[in-house]
């Protein structure tokens, strides 16, 4: 007898439908799985035959033969053993194959007939949603998760028992609605609460505002990390898409918390020095999202960046440009989104005090060697390079009175409209995605500004890249001032943002 389920596997953060077939005939009792599988996979058939067992269903000894299709994808994962437990009950007559057709279904099982959750079942169910299909069949675990896809029909199974009733017609759908508000997380960091630093409060939100990566450079306990920690604060809420999109990459790395529905605030990933190229990137033997993924839509906030390897930040460069990554692999290639605001801080040298030569007990080599762990690479495609300086006594008695979050916030949004609505029916949205071909289009400058621009070209040493960056942050600037036309305090200010070049890095190949 013959039967098919439907089900999927995951390729990067997408979904890719698979159909499992069962077909029981008489001959040696074999138990065969083909369909080009991955060793877990064909693990599949004695834990799926011994679940059966331990269930109660009684398989006769028959030539069982399994078959995944399409032949020419690599199959991996665990969650395909619920599909071969269902195909098999359904060719033996346990389950009636008109019933099965209408079902997604997605787990893994346990020697004891338990099902367990599986990593990315919100893309697959999204994904079954697209194809037509009205009902699913999860883990239970994996329930709230899939009840996520709306009009989606969730039935949510313990063991086997639970799955051959539900798909006999005696089953309850799983329906749990989420309430939004009670999925916000605890209080967010106020800008109000940093003493001081009025510029580098002007340069976080003007890097914000579009979304432009971001530099801090200062002595140990100016402030750094903790000004980076309240850019999230000042961040525009996330959109529907956005909130899909980011939950199915935190889905397929398993951190998607069930109970919490859809992701409603934008990541602030800060992971250690010591992370891996691998982890940062995403890799692995069964290819997974790296950091820079995680940080899709929100902040990538590298704390002591010259403490980082410098083959792991250089992976950064490709990213920043194209806002994806991609993972090949022999049998395949993943692409996975990367879309994120890169915030970066360091010492500007090992003591952290140059230049203030009273203080820093570094050598000039020593200095020149710190300085050159970031690559002038890297360093082009970092739009705001800002000082951070200490704190001043004075403005240590003033926390809690400076412009709050929510202010600087609403700012933001206006700025950020203004930049949608200048480049709606684009591919981009932002000031800081303008192409390099269109640059000149949205960044035009007239005729004495054309002529500054070029002597500071030439005096500052700027290159093709850093020159676009600073018309992007120009523009940018002209937005958060409501002006159609770039002024020249405009430029003056986005050049501003470049001068700590020369400072630190003059010289430097």
């Amino acid at each position: 007898m013959y039967s098919i389920v439907s089900t999927a596997i995951i390729h990067g953060i997408q979904s890719v439908p698979i159909s499992v077939e069962a077909d029981v005939s008489d001959g040696l009792p074999v138990f065969e799985m083909v369909g080009f599988l991955a060793s877990e996979v064909q693990e599949a058939k004695e834990r799926v035959r011994t679940a059966l067992k331990n269930c109660g269903f009684a398989l006769p000894p028959k030539h069982i033969t399994i078959n995944f299709t399409p032949a020419n994808i690599r199959k991996s994962g665990s969650g395909f053993d619920l599909p071969v437990a269902v195909a098999v009950l359904t060719a033996f007559g346990y389950i009636r194959q008109e019933m099965v057709r209408e079902y997604f279904v997605a787990g893994e099982v346990g020697l004891n007939g338990k099902v367990q959750p599986v990593n990315g079942i919100l893309p697959m169910v999204a994904e079954a949603k697209e194809r037509g299909m009205k009902k699913c069949m999860v883990p239970w675990k994996n329930a709230g998760e899939a009840a996520l896809v709306s009009d989606m029909q969730v039935f949510a199974v313990k063991n086997l028992a639970d799955a051959v009733n539900i798909l006999n017609g005696n089953g309850e759908y799983f329906d749990t609605p989420y309430n939004i508000e009670e999925m916000q997380t605890g209080r967010i960091l106020d800008f109000a609460d940093v003493s001081g630093q009025e510029l580098v409060k002007r340069a976080c939100e003007t890097a914000v505002s579009g979304m432009h990566n971001l530099l801090f450079v200062g002595p140990p306990g100016a402030g750094k990390t903790m000004i980076a920690e309240r850019i999230p604060g000042i961040l525009p809420s996330l959109n529907t898409k956005e909130r899909m999109e980011l939950s199915k990459i935190y889905s397929v790395c398993g951190l998607l918390e069930h109970k919490r529905g859809l992701m409603q605030e934008r990541p602030f990933r800060a992971p250690h020095h010591t992370i891996t190229p691998q982890g940062l990137a995403g890799g692995g033997a069964v290819p997974k999202p790296g950091e820079i993924s995680l940080a899709h839509k929100g902040i990538l906030f590298l704390d002591e960046l010259t403490e980082f390897q410098r083959e792991t930040l250089e992976i950064l460069r490709q990213p920043m440009e194209e806002k994806k990554i991609c993972i090949a692999r022999l049998n395949a290639s993943y692409e996975y989104p990367a879309d994120f605001m890169l915030v970066a801080a360091m010492n500007p040298c090992k003591c952290g005090y140059y230049p203030d030569m009273q203080r820093c007990t570094c050598t000039s080599a020593a200095i020149d060697r710190y300085l050159r762990k970031v690559s002038r690479p890297l360093l082009d495609r970092i739009d705001i390079c800002v000082e951070v300086p200490q704190v001043r006594f004075r403005d240590l008695y003033n926390t809690g009175k400076s412009e709050k979050s929510e202010e600087i916030r609403a700012r933001v949004v206006r700025t950020q409209e203004i930049q949608k609505m200048r480049y709606r029916g684009e591919n981009f949205c932002f000031n800081s995605h303008i192409p390099s071909s269109r640059i000149f289009e949205y960044c035009k400058l007239d005729k004495k500004q054309e002529i500054y621009m070029e002597q500071m070209y030439d005096k500052l040493n700027l290159t093709a890249r850093t020159y676009h960056k600073i018309l992007r942050v120009a523009r940018t600037l002209a937005d958060m001032d409501e002006s159609e036309q770039i002024k020249m305090s405009h430029l003056n200010e986005a050049l501003c943002y470049r001068n700590i070049d020369k400072k630190f890095w003059e010289g430097m190949d």
